[in-house]
């Protein structure tokens, strides 16, 4: 069996360590080519364009930043649906982010050419590498069937919820869920540090409280020291996440207050320089917001 993955950043790296312990072969591709010489580093065998992975894997693996990106790939110009064309289907496993309506329409004009599954993965990149991301499984269940072994060595724990745009709107919610936590636990140590509680030795006391949340697990200690500069998760990606939900709840006519203040915390990340940092981040645009 050989896997395409399409995207070799924080998600497609973890997925090709997942796929590479199991015994698959995986062929890369990035824009990026540090990127490409990071996967063959692992293991993976690395290609020079998406033509190229198209041709060569009957299923591959998207793992690229967000919607627009997922669109090129698919329908794009050398994209998978022209490298398809005429011969076998291609199951494309989408494991990013993305707009549900937009991935939605997209597997209903793919065509016979290319059958989207969409996989969007719960967890930072260190969970999904260590096998613990949960996978929110969207569209065909004959297609989910036909990649158990793909679907069963990177997420072993996957929910199935429906067609193609479920999977994601079950994400949205999630890491609205998620986010929040991470946001509650940024103030909470902001505040023990802005009373004169040592961070690191009041994290200990919080996970032991009732306000514990296995985001303190993932993401407390850089918190509390104030480490973000080996992400796991990126503020830039979670902003583009927040911009999601609101944008969907909108459309649904609901509004999401604490997502738009998180969303400003992002913001306010952004422009301070940190999109690029772990979005544990965040607990500096809390701190920022210190009176003089």
């Amino acid at each position: 069996m050989k896997i395409g993955v399409i995207g070799a950043g924080l998600l497609g790296t973890a997925c090709m360590q997942r796929l590479i312990g199991g015994g698959i072969e995986v062929l890369a591709y990035d824009v990026d080519a540090a990127k490409r010489a990071a996967a063959e580093k692992l293991g993976a065998a690395s290609a020079g364009t998406i033509t190229e992975v198209a041709k060569a894997c009957s299923t591959l693996v998207l793992a690229v930043f967000n919607t627009d990106q997922v669109e090129e790939v698919i329908e794009g110009r050398g994209g998978i649906a022209e490298a398809s064309s005429g011969g076998e289907p291609r199951v494309v496993i989408c494991m990013s982010t993305c707009d549900p309506d937009r991935l939605a329409a997209l597997a209903a004009r793919a065509g016979r050419g290319v059958r989207l599954l969409e996989v969007p993965l719960s967890g930072t990149s260190r969970q999904v590498a260590e096998g613990a991301g949960v996978g929110l499984v969207g569209g065909d269940r004959a297609v989910m069937e036909s990649v158990v072994p793909v679907l069963d060595a990177i997420s072993p724990r996957r929910y199935y919820i429906g067609a193609v745009g479920n999977g994601s709107r079950a994400k949205l919610a999630v890491n609205l869920i998620l986010g929040l936590n991470r946001g509650a636990m940024a103030e909470g140590l902001a505040f023990a540090a802005r009373l004169g509680l040592d961070p690191v030795e009041f994290l200990e006391v919080a996970k032991g409280s009732a306000a514990y949340s296995q985001v303190m697990d993932v993401k407390g200690s850089m918190m509390a020291r104030r480490e973000y500069a080996k992400p796991q998760s990126r503020v830039d990606q979670s902003l583009k996440d927040f911009k999601l939900m609101i944008a969907q709840a909108r459309a649904a006519g609901q509004t999401l207050p604490f997502a738009q203040v998180y969303a400003d915390l992002l913001e306010d990340c952004m422009k301070n320089g940190e999109a690029e940092s772990d979005n544990a981040a965040i607990l500096e645009a809390i701190r920022r917001r210190a009176k003089s």
